[in-house]
């Protein structure tokens, strides 16, 4: 099964620009995307219909238009899709959807971005909780955990073009990078970094206005964790730097059937 994962900015907009058909041509059996901005009625039926992937699935918020938002398209049948582990389906801003694919489950996320204040970052830091609380629950229970999406943090300096200049920047402050030590003690692996320890200047995030992803200042804030049990599976994982039409780029993972 290869599963891709991509912040679109806006899903209308890669339509527009002419990146929705780059996207189906990837043929992956899986797409997560994030950020996709828009209600299913306000998308036309090539997106929301794409014949190569029967099985459609969609959040949004329930009151506030072309903001945030995900979407799982499959050529794969899932057993069970709903809006996240119970408590994160009371989440009002169309974050999570987990798809069920036998034992394992698939998490589609975007997760809040801390800036815009303290009540921002107070509501990024409880969503992290409740969904590291929620996936373990759902690992307790037996379940194989992937999740994918746009975490809004880059966890080591590694992880992003200038780390000292954003110590004080949402996105790369201890706090949130405390989590992601969180995840990784919980259970969880980078699938990236865990296959790639040392690698440096491989970004998933360019800032737009600056033209930033010319000169590749960028930031790894999209990420693919698995519980440890599936790292056995794992036959590939890529970082597709060069497929544009968002300020993000889509990241893929390959798993032995």
């Amino acid at each position: 099964m290869k599963i891709l994962s991509w912040n679109v900015n806006g899903l209308r907009a890669i339509e527009r620009k002419g990146n929705w058909e780059d996207l189906l041509n990837l043929d992956v059996d899986v797409i997560c995307l994030q950020e996709t901005k828009a209600r299913l009625d306000q998308l036309s039926k090539r997106v929301a219909e794409p014949e190569a992937y029967p099985y459609r699935y969609f959040s949004h918020p329930n009151e506030k238009k072309g903001y945030s938002g995900v979407a799982i398209y499959s050529k794969i049948k899932p057993d069970e899709v709903n809006e996240g582990p119970p408590k994160l389906a009371k989440d009002a801003e169309g974050r999570v959807l987990a798809a069920h694919f036998g034992n394992i489950v698939l998490l589609n996320v975007y997760f809040p971005n801390g800036g815009g204040g303290e009540e921002r970052l107070e509501y990024k830091l409880k969503f992290y909780d409740l969904f590291l609380e929620e996936i373990n629950k759902l690992k307790k229970s037996g379940k194989s955990i992937i999740f994918c999406g746009d975490v809004n943090t880059a966890h080591q300096e590694i992880d992003l073009a200038r780390p000292k200049e954003n110590e004080k920047n949402t996105g790369f402050l201890p706090i949130e990078r405390e989590w992601i030590d969180e995840v990784v003690n919980s259970g969880y692996v980078d699938v990236f970094r865990n296959l790639n320890p040392d690698k440096k200047g491989i970004y998933t995030y360019w800032d737009m206005k600056t033209r930033a992803r010319d000169r590749n200042v960028g930031w790894r804030i999209d990420y693919f964790f698995t519980s440890l049990d599936l790292m056995k599976k794992i036959k590939k994982f890529e970082t597709l730097s060069n497929f544009y039409g968002s300020d993000h780029c889509p990241i893929t993972l390959e798993l032995e059937k």
